[in-house]
Order: C-alpha cells, then structure tokens, then sequence
C-alpha cells in the first residue's frame, strides 16, 4: 500500500447537524454556519454533512438531521476555499438523475469544491418509515451509480434497468468542472469495493478510532483494485475518524458511548501520521467537543505536522 507524506493529508470537519446525543452543540443552521466557517478560518481543509433522515438506535429516543443537500448549498455559498462533500449520500433517497443534477448546482455554488460521496444507506429504520425501499440497496445502487456517473461524466444518460430509467436525460448547464467532479465511495462491502475499485476517483470507510482499525479495510481495497487490475495508487483513500481534544465529553454514536481521550497537538499528529502510513490521504473528523476552541486544537496538531 503507498504511505502518504504525513504533511499532505487533508484533514476535514464533520458536522452533525440535528437534533439528539449525536449532534451535540448543533442543532440550527446558525451553528453549522459558525463551525464551518471556523474550520475554513482556521486553515482546515473541509467540511463534511451526513445524509440521514432520522436515527433510531440503541433504545434511544428518536433523532432527526437537517437535509443534506440543502445544508450543502449553504455551506458552499457562505465558504471560500474549502472542500465540501456528503459523508455520504444515500443513492436510494434520491432518483440518481436527481441527484447527479443536485450535485452538479452545489459544485456550481461552490465554484468546483464538491467532492460526491455515495454510498448504499445502512440504517433500516429511515427507509422504512419514509417509504424506500430497503432490500436489494448494492443492486439498486449500482444502477444508480450508473445513471449518475454517466450524466457527471459525459453530460447525458439513457439506462433502462430494473431500478431506474433515462432516455436522453442531459446534464444542463454544466458546472464549473465539465464532467471533472471527484466521486467517492464509502463502502467496506466486497460487491460495492469492486465497483469502487473500478470507477471511483476515492474510497471511503466509515468510523474508526485507530489505524489499526482501518488497516485492515484499506487491505481489502488494494486487493479490489488488484482484482480489477486498477494500480492502487490511483485511488484516492479517505476514512472517518474520532479526534478528542481538551474538554471531550465521551462521543455517543451508533456504535455507543466512548469515553474520552484527550490528545494534545503533537499526540494528534503521531494519529494523523499512523493513518498516512496506510495510504490514507484525507481524514473526516468527528470531533469531541464541538466547540471553536477544538477546531483550534485540530488545526493545532495538522500545523505541527506541515510546519
């Protein structure tokens, strides 16, 4: 697996944004403007909204996020600089010629920031009480990554599969990237890990709290891409990550409650460098607290490491 430069990995913002334990601090868009301007403000280098509808998890009184799409285009219209991106969209929540045009105007809005991340959904109970349908999600989505990558790609699209439908379906206007957007992938499942390797500009994996979690994941896309005889090396590798700093609380997820571990600036370096040392180039932080002085503390540690 290639090791990346410690130094030139991106290091972004995640922003659960909503109501309930899992969005803690961010419950109105005037929070989620404030955070993302401070994580442009103090030199990171994305932002980051997932794209649920509700959770209902671990007994837990009901949770709701804001809508993805929607909080996106804000972000891009009130950012600069800043890399921005769904972590990630939900293929079966949206018609994929839909989508593919949502995507192109929030890339318009951000002057070619967008990065689009896809993925197949996992949580049951969001599908089911807003009436998608659940079964089937690796074939529903690659018929849906069909159509969509087609109309990013080439501007126009006509599929008839057993999910989705296009005849002539175009892609008018075109955004500041003609076709150029990167698409991303989150997925550790061996079905969508092929397609992944085969079309995908980057991968994704969902949460972990140590390089040697991801390790094993990173592993199994380089074998996906020697499978399809993809060079490794051409594809960008990104994972979600947990970064406690002064004053973490304990992170409560679908995965459960956490308890705290602090780093300080040189302690969050050494993670960052661990995940470099897999080949993973851009990490999206799921930050504990959610306060301006700890986005400090992470700009902190990604200074310590470019100097």
């Amino acid at each position: 697996m290639p090791k990346i430069d410690p130094a030139n990995v991106k290091v972004g913002l995640y922003l659960p944004n909503g109501d309930g334990m899992m969005s803690p601090g961010i419950h109105r868009w005037k929070d989620v403007l404030r955070l993302a301007q401070k994580t442009e403000a103090a030199g990171l280098d994305s932002v980051w909204v997932a794209d649920h509808m509700i959770f209902r998890l671990h007994d837990q009184p009901t949770e709701g996020r804001w809508e993805c799409w929607q909080m996106l285009g804000a972000i891009a219209a009130v950012t600069e600089r800043i890399e921005i991106g769904p972590l990630v969209t939900c293929m079966g929540f949206r018609n994929p010629a839909l989508l593919a045009k949502i995507a192109e105007t929030t890339d318009e809005i951000s002057d070619g920031r967008l990065i689009l991340g896809l993925g197949a959904g996992w949580h049951e109970p969001e599908f089911t009480s807003y009436g998608y349908p659940y079964d089937r999600r690796a074939s529903r989505f690659e018929e849906g990554f069909q159509v969509l990558q087609e109309l990013i790609r080439t501007g126009e699209s006509t599929f008839h599969g057993l999910y989705y439908t296009t005849d002539g379906a175009e892609m008018r206007p075109r955004g500041p990237r003609n076709g150029g957007m990167p698409i991303m992938i989150g997925t550790d499942g061996p079905r969508l890990l092929q397609l992944t390797a085969r079309y995908a500009d980057i991968w994704n994996t969902t949460w972990t709290h140590s390089a040697d979690e991801a390790a094993p994941r990173v592993a199994a896309l380089d074998a996906a891409c020697e499978s399809v005889q993809r060079d490794p090396d051409t594809i960008g590798r990104s994972c979600c990550v947990f970064i406690d700093v002064e004053g973490a609380r304990g992170v409560y997820t679908q995965y459960g409650t956490s308890k705290p571990n602090p780093r300080l600036p040189e302690q969050i370096a050494e993670f960052i460098t661990s995940y470099a040392d897999l080949g993973v180039d851009h990490l999206m932080v799921w930050l504990d607290p959610y306060t301006e002085e700890a986005i400090d503390q992470l700009a902190e540690g990604v200074r310590y490491l470019r100097g």
